[in-house]
């Protein structure tokens, strides 16, 4: 597809509205301003509104089509929170308005729901306090590594070694190093953290050991069942137990992380409770943590006073300090609130089941053509499966891309040899699954008749197969792209 600098004709402009706003020239100083106009296409107003239109026909996104990123949770976003979201009230807040000394009491009903969603968050995973100051997961992810370096640092410990299994989230690693932890590789057995392994890595490093990121599920769709093993070998020497809330969608109603063991846990609420995926932003990842870490949360907290009405507390002297501008992504707590208090406890219950139910079906729909491993095992809402033998994940992919379909996550987790994994949420209609299905059927045989013409996917998009590695690292811009 051709740029916009492509439809350029010398001469062609749009009507410029007449304004008696100030021009740049007229508020900027001299040394500050352009010595020659910059180059800009000529067009005229439908060369321009056709151009960006037919952009946006090229946008995929979940509004439109069926997204079954793996370890992603890309489902549908209700538009009743987008609604309440956009209400003036919270929309036109300043968010420095609740830390002036007459500002709490214009800005209750914001400080509330913060509040309410915090009891929500603590109702849903037995956690005993959030901060919503992350402005992601992957931030949450670093605060909750942060709290617990905080935890250890309070009982004038150093410790240094953070442990993670081989089948964690992909970003914990680098959480945990840019916490300023070295991180141990806990090796899988049968799918699972081999309890094992874990006492070996605990009695290598003794005392060093300050905490384990996991998540259960875990990536490859299958429950810890070793975990409350796991959670006595850990506090036999006072290490804390992390959970990645990736996966929480698959355990809500059903499992309280606090109730089991964790320690701390971060939540995508993208992913959980139907915000909106950040793509750059804003995005949310709220923080738990059980008593211990209590006293380490980022300041301020949303206290409630006894007159019922609530504030700002700051008295936090322990604090990791701020994770995130004031009190994180207010609009995307909102729109969270406003998911959970619509569903309400049944119906974020029903919401993992249906999530199960969907990831279950379409992995047994999927065995007669994908090596499928644990495939004796009940997956989680998301399932992991192989290339059938000389075949590779990445053509498949590309096919799927040519039918319609967003590709599934391909060669993660690194365990898994040619891995597809995919989850469909709940959010998927089984009509939605069988057409997925029928298109992956149809792109095993076509790999398996013609090799070739799979290897060349995909034919049908404006762009056609890349050479990823050297697009990412020798990227040449250019005005016109063909």
């Amino acid at each position: 597809m051709k740029t916009i600098f492509a439809k350029s004709v010398p001469g062609r402009c749009a009507w410029e509205i007449e304004s008696e706003a100030p021009k740049a020239a007229q508020m900027l100083p001299a040394n500050l301003l352009r010595k020659a106009p910059p180059r800009l296409p000529e067009c005229s107003e439908l060369d321009v509104v056709r151009h960006f239109t037919g952009l946006s026909k090229l946008n995929y996104s979940v509004d439109a089509n069926f997204y079954p990123l793996g370890s992603c949770t890309m489902k549908y976003n209700p538009k009743f929170t987008e609604y309440v979201a956009a209400l003036p009230g919270f929309s036109r807040l300043h968010p420095m308005l609740a830390q002036l000394s007459r500002g709490a009491a214009c800005t209750q009903g914001a400080l509330q729901c913060l509040y309410d969603a915090e009891r929500w968050l603590c109702e849903l995973t037995g956690m005993k306090a959030f901060t919503f100051q992350p402005m992601a997961g992957a931030n949450g992810e670093f605060t909750g590594v942060k709290l617990i370096a905080a935890y250890h640092k309070a009982k004038g410990r150093n410790r240094k070694k953070m442990l993670i299994p081989d089948a964690a989230h992909g970003t914990n690693p680098a959480s945990a190093a840019l916490a300023g932890f070295e991180t141990v590789n806990i090796e899988s057995r049968d799918g699972m953290v081999d309890p094992e392994a874990l006492i070996a890595a605990i009695a290598e490093h003794g005392e060093d050991v300050a905490g384990l990121m996991m998540t259960c599920p875990n990536t490859l769709g299958l429950m810890e069942l070793h975990l409350p093993r796991i959670v006595e070998e850990l506090r036999k020497v006072d290490a804390l137990l992390y959970y990645d809330g990736a996966n929480m969608n698959a355990i809500m109603g059903k499992m309280r992380v606090g109730d089991v063991g964790f320690d701390v846990v971060h939540l995508n609420v993208h992913k959980t409770l139907g915000t909106p995926h950040g793509g750059g932003g804003p995005g949310a990842g709220p923080v738990g943590v059980g008593e211990r870490l209590l006293p380490f949360l980022p300041a301020p907290r949303v206290a409630l006073r006894e007159d019922g009405s609530y504030r700002l507390d700051y008295n936090l002297p322990q604090s990791i300090g701020y994770m995130g501008p004031f009190y994180g992504s207010f609009g995307v707590v909102v729109k969270a609130l406003a998911y959970m208090l619509r569903l309400g406890g049944e119906g974020l219950t029903r919401a993992s089941e249906y999530a199960v139910l969907n990831a279950n079906y379409l992995k047994k729909r999927l065995e007669d053509v994908l090596d499928v491993p644990y495939a004796d095992r009940f997956c989680a809402h998301e399932f992991v499966a192989s290339a059938p033998e000389g075949m590779r994940a990445l053509d498949i992919a590309k096919g799927l891309l040519d039918r319609g379909f967003h590709a599934p996550t391909i060669y993660f987790p690194l365990i898994v040899k040619e891995c597809l994994m995919a989850e469909p949420t709940e959010t998927e209609s089984k009509e939605t699954l069988d057409a997925y299905v029928e298109a992956l059927h149809e792109i095993i045989a076509q790999g398996k008749a013609d090799p070739q013409s799979l290897t060349d996917a995909p034919v049908s998009l404006p762009v056609r197969r890349l050479d990823e590695t050297t697009a990412a690292r020798q990227m040449v811009l250019t005005e016109d792209m063909a």
